[in-house]
């Protein structure tokens, strides 16, 4: 399936990374607003501003999206790229000046890399002020660059995994695409074969079974991790129902990711909706589910092995 967020009219995608430490972020820019909701279902979740995407609260749209590894230090970077939108001039005229809205989540990465280094104020900035309307780059990049799976047996028999995005286009005009960075406890699977495609290796070109080193206390012992996503469309939705759609994309993450939501993830997705077609919130939430499902894998397919850990193209198709 070819494509990306970006395919998705008024999405723009900045991201910036440092390879050395093995971190970074990605801006999902929407200059021309957009209607956003959330759902975070992993237990140890690192956000910021996604209280204003309940749909009791006043912020009716939102300017950009910020993914970023560095665990809860990576939420500065959320800060430069609100820096960006103001000298842009993007976000809530609240009289006095232009705020705008830039919820955030992050993944633990600091044990891959260097913990020393994090995304930041400028690094953020720079992702901002990167993004624009072209592909998407997949890998090991953005929020991805840091990325692992397959962590239930410990890190060194995990392996690297990154930053990947999808796109659907529909008859009637609809245009949905997901973007997510992949960076779990547990392993990753191709929901069309159930080939497990990343996970925790036995040191003999398989996999270790996830349940028994759950059943062993291994889990326990891992710190948070977290898949973090953005789905977006086209489609005309209310906030009440761009949260039903966050919700309904997180199925697209119980397909592909074994196990998900743990206590030591915080997976967390955000739904975008420009409003340019009319359709039903179903048909977005579905294919939202399918999008995101199609990014994961393609986040593990497209990432190189790094920090000492093997890429599913080191392992072998």
């Amino acid at each position: 399936m070819e494509g990306s967020i970006t395919d998705v009219p008024g999405i723009q995608v900045g991201q910036a990374e440092d390879p050395e430490a093995l971190t970074g972020c990605t801006v999902i820019r929407i200059p021309s607003g957009a209607v956003a909701g959330v759902d975070v279902r992993g237990s140890a979740p690192g956000t910021r501003e996604t209280d204003l995407l309940h749909p009791l609260n006043l912020v009716e749209q939102v300017h950009a999206v910020c993914l970023a590894g560095g665990s809860a230090y990576g939420l500065e970077a959320a800060t430069g790229v609100m820096q960006v939108l103001e000298e842009m001039g993007e976000g809530l005229d609240v009289g006095v000046a232009v705020v705008p809205s830039v919820p955030a989540a992050v993944l633990f990465d600091l044990a891959l890399g260097s913990a020393e280094v994090r995304p930041d104020c400028a690094m953020g900035a720079e992702a901002a002020r990167r993004a624009g309307p072209g592909p998407v780059k997949e890998g090991n990049v953005g929020a991805g660059c840091g990325a692992s799976v397959g962590k239930f047996c410990g890190m060194e028999r995990a392996m690297k995994s990154g930053l990947g995005s999808a796109f659907r286009h529909m008859d009637n005009g609809l245009a949905v695409g997901a973007l997510v960075a992949v960076n779990a406890v547990g392993e990753v699977r191709d929901p069309r074969t159930g080939e497990t495609l990343a996970g925790a290796r036995d040191g003999q070109g398989g996999f270790l079974d996830y349940i028994g080193c759950m059943g062993g206390g291994k889990a326990g012992e891992l710190s948070t991790n977290t898949t973090i996503a953005v789905v977006a469309s086209n489609a005309k939705l209310t906030k009440s129902q761009a949260n039903k759609v966050a919700q309904m994309a997180h199925d697209g993450l119980a397909r592909t990711i074994y196990p998900v939501h743990t206590m030591n993830d915080g997976d967390t997705v955000f739904a975008l909706a420009t409003g340019q077609v009319e359709t039903g919130v179903d048909l977005v939430g579905t294919l939202s589910a399918e999008m995101l499902a199609e990014a994961v894998v393609r986040a593990v397919k497209s990432c190189d092995g790094a920090g000492g850990l093997p890429s599913y193209s080191d392992v072998g198709e």
